[in-house]
Formats: C-alpha cells, sequence, structure tokens
C-alpha cells in the first residue's frame, strides 16, 4: 500500500470572490416578452432579473404516451403565459424523514415536462448553467424553492431548471427498448436549451450542467452518453457521479414486481393501461420491498443501495456505465467539478435513530458490510474511521456508507478523467475539480452534520427560501453562501472554480467551512482503504 501523503494546507488562488449584491426594497415587476422557435413567450422582469416559469421543452405525456419517449413541443399561436411555474412529474411524496428536510412541491397536470428559465438580459449572450435536481429518481421538482434561479442571473449567468420523468415513468424497462425515459427528457430539455436560448440572451456555445444527488448521477450519465455530445462545455456533479446505474437483469426483477403487484403482464402497453394513481401506489411498495429484503439473487445491484430507479446500462443513451465510459475517454473535453458533503449519510440515519442506535455490535456490522465491497481487511476500515466526528459505532457505519456512495465516485472520476489528460495531452482534455462541503447545520440539534443535500441553498444563494432552514437551522453563514455560490459561477462563466485541478499527484480538493481552505489529499488513510474497490 502507497504510503500516505501528508496533509499540506495550500492557498486558494488569489481570485477576487463576487460579494452578493443586496436585494432591492422596492418591488416593480414589468413583463417581458421573448420569441422561442415554438411561439411566444410572456414572463415577467423584477430587479434586473427576468423570469419565464413552466415554459414546454417537450409536448404532454398524456398526447405521446406517458411511459414513451418524449416528443417535441407543439407549436402554439399567440402569447403564452410563462408568469408561474408548470404542473409537476407524477410523483408520490417523499418518504419520512425526508419530507420533514426537503420542499417537495406538487401541482398536478398533464404538461409538465416543462423548465423555469432566470435571466439577466434577453439581449445579451450569458453563459447558461442548466440544473438538474435530485430525489432518488423518485422525487423533486425543477419547482423547489431553493433551486430559484434568481442570485445565478444577478451575477450574469442565465439559470434553467428542469422537470424529468421519475420514478417508473422516467425508468421503467420492460425489455421493449424505450429505457431510460427520464434521461431522454432530460436530454430534450438540453436539445431545447442549444435551439431556444439564444432569445433568452444565453449564449448555446457555453452551457453548463449540473445537479444534486440523482441530479449529479444524471449528469455523470449525460457526460458518458454518445447522445449528448457538444450540448454541454461544463458539468458539475453534487453528491453523485458516474457510478450508479443497473443492469438491464436489475431493472426488469422491478418490473416484474411491479406486474405481480398490479396483476398485469410486464409490457408498456399494460402498464400504460394502469391509472396512474395505482401506478404509483406500486412503485411506492417495490421501494419498501427493496429495503425490507435487499438480496442481491432477487434484485441484483439494486440490492445495495436500495435504488429501485436508476438509469439502466445497454442502450444508445446509457451504452455502458457512465463511470467506464468516462475513464475510456467519454466527455474529456467537458470541464469538470465533482464533489460531496462531509456527513452524507447522516440525512438517512440520523433522523431515524439509527446512528444513534448502534452500539458496540454495529463496528462487526460494518466490517460485515464492507466485505462485499472486496476489502482485504475490514476491520482495518472500522479503525480508519475511528476519531474526531466519526467516533461512535453509528457515525462510523455512516462515514463509510457515505464514502462508498458519495465520496470516492467522486474521487474515481477525477482520476479518470486526469489519466484521460495524460492520454490525450493538456489541450485534448478538460480540467477536473473537487470540492468537500463540510460546513455542519444546526437542525435538530447538530446531529446532520453536513450532511446530504444541505450544500444546496449555499451554491444557489437561497438560504433566505422558504423551507431551507428546516435542513440549515438558524443563522446559516452568509458569507460561506457568497463564497460558494461565487466558485459555482467562476466555474460557469470560464471554466474555473478558483481553485488548482485535481490530479493523483496533488489531489486539490477545495473544503468549504466556515474558514474554507484548498488541501492537498484531505483524509488519504481512508481514501486508500478504498484502492481497488469498484
Amino acid at each position: 500500500m502507497t504510503p500516505a501523503r501528508p496533509r499540506t494546507v495550500t492557498p486558494a488562488r488569489p481570485r477576487a470572490l463576487t460579494p452578493a449584491r443586496p436585494r432591492a426594497k422596492t418591488r416593480r415587476v414589468d413583463t417581458v416578452i421573448v420569441k422561442t422557435r415554438s411561439g411566444e413567450l410572456q414572463g415577467a422582469s423584477e430587479d434586473g432579473v427576468s423570469r419565464f416559469l413552466g415554459v414546454p421543452y417537450a409536448a404532454p405525456p398524456s398526447e405521446t404516451g406517458w411511459l414513451l419517449p418524449p416528443a417535441p413541443v407543439r407549436p402554439w399561436a399567440g402569447i403564452r403565459d410563462a408568469l408561474d411555474f408548470g404542473p409537476t412529474v407524477p410523483k408520490n411524496p417523499f418518504p419520512w424523514p425526508s419530507r420533514e428536510l426537503l420542499a417537495e412541491p406538487d401541482r398536478p397536470g398533464d404538461d409538465c415536462l416543462n423548465l423555469n428559465v432566470w435571466t439577466p438580459g434577453i439581449d445579451g449572450s450569458a453563459p447558461v448553467f442548466v440544473w438538474i435536481h435530485g430525489g432518488a429518481f423518485r422525487n423533486g421538482s425543477s419547482m423547489v424553492p431553493q433551486y430559484d434561479g434568481t442570485a445565478f442571473a444577478r451575477d450574469g449567468v442565465v439559470c434553467v431548471t428542469i422537470n424529468y420523468r421519475l420514478g417508473l415513468f422516467g425508468f421503467l424497462d420492460t425489455g421493449d427498448g424505450h429505457t431510460n425515459v427520464g434521461l431522454r427528457d432530460q436530454l430534450s430539455a438540453l436539445t431545447w436549451v442549444r435551439d431556444n436560448i439564444a432569445a433568452f440572451g444565453g449564449d448555446p456555445e457555453r452551457v453548463t450542467i449540473g445537479g444534486e444527488s440523482a441530479g449529479g448521477m444524471s449528469v455523470g450519465a449525460l457526460l458518458a452518453s454518445p447522445l449528448s455530445a457538444g450540448l454541454f462545455r461544463g458539468a458539475i456533479m453534487q453528491s453523485g457521479a458516474g457510478h450508479h446505474a443497473v443492469s438491464p437483469r436489475a431493472a426488469q426483477a422491478v418490473t416484474a414486481f411491479l406486474a405481480e403487484t398490479l396483476g398485469i403482464e410486464p409490457t408498456r402497453a399494460a402498464f400504460a393501461a394502469v391509472p396512474r394513481a395505482e401506478l404509483l401506489a406500486a412503485q411506492e411498495k417495490v421501494g419498501l420491498a427493496v429495503q425490507l429484503e435487499p438480496d442481491p439473487q432477487k434484485w441484483g445491484e439494486i440490492a445495495a443501495n436500495t435504488m429501485p430507479f436508476e438509469p439502466v446500462i445497454g442502450d444508445d443513451m446509457v451504452p455502458v456505465l457512465p463511470f467506464g465510459a468516462i475513464r475510456a475517454g467519454a466527455g474529456a473535453g467537458v470541464s469538470v467539478l465533482a464533489g460531496s458533503n462531509a456527513d452524507e449519510m447522516l440525512f438517512f440515519l440520523a433522523p431515524t435513530g439509527i446512528v444513534a442506535g448502534v452500539d458496540q455490535a454495529g463496528y462487526e456490522a460494518v466490517a460485515g458490510a464492507v466485505t462485499r465491497y472486496d476489502f482485504a481487511d475490514p476491520a482495518a476500515v472500522v479503525e480508519a474511521y475511528k476519531g474526531g466526528r466519526n467516533d461512535s459505532p453509528g457515525k462510523v457505519m455512516a462515514a463509510v456508507a457515505a464514502d462508498w456512495f458519495f465520496g470516492i465516485p467522486a474521487v474515481r472520476v477525477a482520476e479518470a478523467r486526469d489519466a484521460n489528460v495524460q492520454l490525450a495531452g493538456a489541450d485534448g482534455a478538460a480540467p477536473t475539480y473537487v470540492y468537500q462541503f463540510a460546513w455542519s447545520s444546526s437542525a435538530r440539534d447538530g446531529i446532520l452534520g453536513s450532511c446530504h443535500a444541505l450544500e444546496i441553498g449555499f451554491v444557489f444563494d437561497t438560504l433566505d427560501a422558504e423551507g431551507t432552514e428546516n435542513l440549515t437551522g438558524p443563522g446559516a453563514p452568509q458569507a460561506l453562501a457568497d463564497e460558494m455560490h461565487s466558485a459555482w459561477v467562476r466555474f460557469i462563466v470560464d471554466g474555473d472554480p478558483g481553485w488548482a485541478p485535481y490530479t493523483p499527484d496533488d489531489r486539490v480538493v477545495r473544503v468549504f467551512d466556515t474558514e474554507s481552505e484548498t488541501v492537498i489529499d484531505p483524509r488519504p488513510e481512508q481514501r486508500l482503504l478504498w484502492e481497488g474497490v469498484r
């Protein structure tokens, strides 16, 4: 085993951060009209930012098939209002405890394949940021208050947030070739951006895509997909990278369970004939079944992460595991920013009481679990994760799971892309930057730590949005939001967030906290334990 490199603190590059601009005290809202390829839209302009909400990027699924790939928008006559959010896609509410921590707006309606645009001005040619929401491919929408794009537009970036089909509507695999419908929705939205964003003052040649959790995993899939080549020049993966996709066997095991639950044949036509409410009820049952009986013989790789709906490997959209394609050079010309949060799994394990309830025997449980991932010495893994914020058995379990699912995949992508730089030369591949978000929430008496999804309000500079305090607690530092949001803006504008790229020689990571720092190879003793582990 290679000896651990010493932890070295290095300063961030001396680039000035963009300070948050004061919000106007007076409110004047004007109307603004743009002409897209499908027709004219009326939006609203306020305090120097114009917004267009609920804009259709594909035809309503009720017209083309709820379980079939998207079709182009049908042109309309006259001026269409884009003053309010459109419908959200069919989905169940968040499970507990997520429903107490995250906003989950729901607005029924058929025209749910829509997006929202915030722009600094329709006459410009600004860089564009397209946001893909998270939610385990089962929840979420572009309507979440924390995804308000006003701050990005305020700072010179056109921000686009999208809906895409979730759950079985987006990721059902019946073996008929119509796979990854949800990803195809995302691809359709990116195609719409390429064809229309200039009308909103955006530059279609300077598009960056980004997402968190399932959104980050979607970004990894799009980065690797041959179908999305040329649609973006930058990619941001927050708490999700290129390792999350499943085989047809695993996806079709979920299909078989759903069909048996509904009493139908496992065909797309049979599913399409079932009312949406019944489909959603069956979807809820399969999620519970995977959690209660995570049997690899039954569920394949889904048993490990208990996510029954994920991108499916083997079609033209996702030919191979996205990480494998990235390692082979896919997306090498796209600049990447990837990272995770220090205590990701506390979001899922602390409010439920699991972390506090794990006793000394939990160490053995951790050792048994990591054995499944081919560690040579599981006991050494447990020992390496002790100390500091991970000193209890429950926190050791949470820390190991967080690195397996979130932290190490980001590192693997960065390492693989550096290999592309070495193969292609400095002029043939774009850089990769790595971050970690380490600020700890004060919510729920501090049990969440720096948990999953906590960084979103800082990235979007929406700490004051409705519901943000449910996750951050009161008094979240605006200075950190200014810093992190500015880094994202810099990356979107010129592909450089303000610190050095990540390479296996230097392993530069920007750690965002109350006192942020740029470090070399944080936690090397833990990272080295994962060498050779997929």
